[in-house]
């Protein structure tokens, strides 16, 4: 019986709590003018005298996010994103293809490396060519370099160079 008085004396306690705190929103909500005392209630002409707040449109709030850095992760993000639209963009491109299975078909390594600077130099200008944002640019001429020095042999020698003799290593002494 005890617990049972209890358990309703708490649920009217809590009841008044949440009444009372729906009053205090309700008058929270109300728009004060300047000329209006704080507790005076507001009718129907003033809440139609008062300005609507300034809301933007979805289109306007895309637009801020869109040049507001989230971060570095979700700036890489949305360039990769970015990026592989355009690559879907320019794989089915007749030069692009033209030029990866003429790479693909090289005889040689030497020839198969020019033939993908020739590949990379057209995806990427393609790729360029669709963008107009300079960030966007600027990630591709980092991976067109990237994907460059891959192609690169900075270890063997030149043709130019068959003339000289190979040098020979030079033996350590142990001491």
């Amino acid at each position: 019986m005890i617990k049972l008085l209890f358990s309703m004396a708490l649920g009217l306690i809590w009841g008044a709590l949440y009444l009372d705190a729906q009053e205090a929103t309700d008058v929270d909500l109300q728009p004060h003018q300047a000329g209006q005392k704080s507790g005076a209630v507001a009718t129907p002409a003033d809440i139609q005298a008062t300005p609507a707040p300034r809301v933007p449109e979805l289109s306007q709030i895309d637009e801020i996010f869109k040049q507001t850095s989230l971060g570095k992760e979700a700036d890489e993000r949305r360039l990769h994103m970015e990026w592989r639209q355009l690559a879907n963009r320019v794989i089915n491109d007749s030069e692009v293809v033209a030029a990866k299975r003429s790479a693909e078909a090289a005889r040689t390594d030497l020839e198969k490396r020019e033939r993908l600077r020739t590949y990379y130099n057209i995806y990427y200008g393609k790729m360029k060519a669709f963008t107009s944002s300079a960030e966007m640019k600027a990630a591709l001429d980092r991976l067109k370099i990237e994907h460059l020095s891959q192609i690169n042999q900075p270890r063997v020698r030149p043709s130019t160079d068959d003339s000289l003799p190979t040098p020979t290593p030079a033996r350590k002494h142990r001491t």
